[in-house]
């Protein structure tokens, strides 16, 4: 580019999933204009993986955004990235002045609202959610492509706080610790708590310490689970924070989940992420498939036709067998420990 902006605002208001594949976008933004501020605009509670993120230098609250005058390190913004196009976030911008508002072709409204327009449609696109929130840098004149394997490394989730004390101690070191999340909050197809409960059981308690997570709110939906399995895990549904949770995933080996957002956190860490996602568009794996250096997707190699008019559950991540999900974590725990 010809002037350096002196900060830019990658807007991405959804959940925490969504925000996780966004973060590599500030990496490379950071890797291009180094002593540019870095500010992401984000919904309250998705503000603890943001603050995670080593490239990304301030938070926005969105609410914030829309109400007030904004500064970044003092100083007016200078430029915003529609990632995920909202329209009042667009007029808001546009009403602020930003000097450089970015956007894309196939929203109307950002013709009215933005003055810089990338061709990009995602819906027919076969490129991987991560991959199309990098080409909107096309802006900025940064046109290379990106690997899943590359951005599996642009996450930067290094600013985990500390785990108190009285979780640390639930993690046995001399075994593989693995978290079970049941629920999506809505935004996935789920695996069955009956396919939870065949994979708990088939596996090693001598092996595998097994926590269940979720929020408060999932408590009473996972309730027969927790039942059924009793002794043989923990429950750890809603008793942590979400910073907590960050950094109990980060000491845990391995996290199995469906295609939300602990599933994306612990493939950016690094850890062990299995998820288990429908062969069906747009949210197959392909398109929403955690990226990083250990993780894995379990998905049935057909095309999911029939159920994609229905709510859940669905028969093709119904299907997907528990011991798929056993064996690849018993292979983990070998990997782990350098035994059978």
């Amino acid at each position: 580019m010809k002037n350096t902006p002196r900060n830019i605002i990658i807007s991405r208001t959804d959940s925490i999933g969504d925000v996780i594949l966004t973060l590599p976008v500030a990496a490379v933004l950071k890797r291009h204009f180094p002593n540019t501020t870095i500010a992401f605009l984000g919904k309250s509670y998705t503000k603890p993986v943001i603050a995670a993120c080593k490239h990304v230098d301030v938070f926005i609250d969105v609410e914030d955004f829309l109400n007030n005058n904004i500064l970044i390190a003092g100083e007016k913004p200078d430029c915003i990235l529609h990632v995920f196009p909202v329209s009042r976030i667009a007029k808001r911008a546009k009403h602020l002045k930003i000097p450089l508002r970015i956007g894309t072709t196939n929203r109307l409204y950002h013709w009215f609202t933005c003055n810089k327009l990338v061709k990009l449609s995602r819906k027919k696109s076969d490129l991987h959610e991560a991959q199309l929130n990098l080409k909107l840098l096309e802006a900025f004149g940064i046109t290379e492509s990106f690997s899943l394997q590359q951005i599996g490394q642009l996450f930067g989730l290094e600013k985990i706080q500390p785990l108190p004390a009285g979780l640390t101690s639930l993690i046995q070191k001399d075994k593989y610790n693995v978290i079970l999340h049941p629920k999506s909050q809505g935004s996935a197809r789920d695996w069955p708590l009956e396919n939870f409960l065949q994979l708990i059981e088939s596996l090693n308690k001598d092996k595998f310490t097994i926590f269940i997570s979720g929020t408060a709110k999932e408590k009473e939906l996972i309730k027969w689970l927790l039942d059924k399995a009793g002794g043989q895990v923990t429950d750890i549904t809603g008793k942590m924070s979400l910073p907590e949770f960050i950094a109990f995933i980060q000491q845990c080996d391995g996290l199995v989940a469906n295609s939300t957002g602990p599933i994306h956190i612990a493939a950016a860490l690094g850890k062990d992420a299995l998820g288990i996602y429908p062969p069906m568009r747009p949210i197959h794996p392909g398109r929403w498939a955690p990226l990083g250096a250990n993780a894995q997707v379990f998905v049935l190699n057909k095309e999911c036709v029939a159920c994609k008019g229905n709510a859940n559950p669905c028969q093709c991540i119904m299907d997907v067998p528990a011991a798929w999900i056993s064996e690849a974590l018993t292979k983990r725990y070998q990997h782990k420990f350098g035994k059978a």
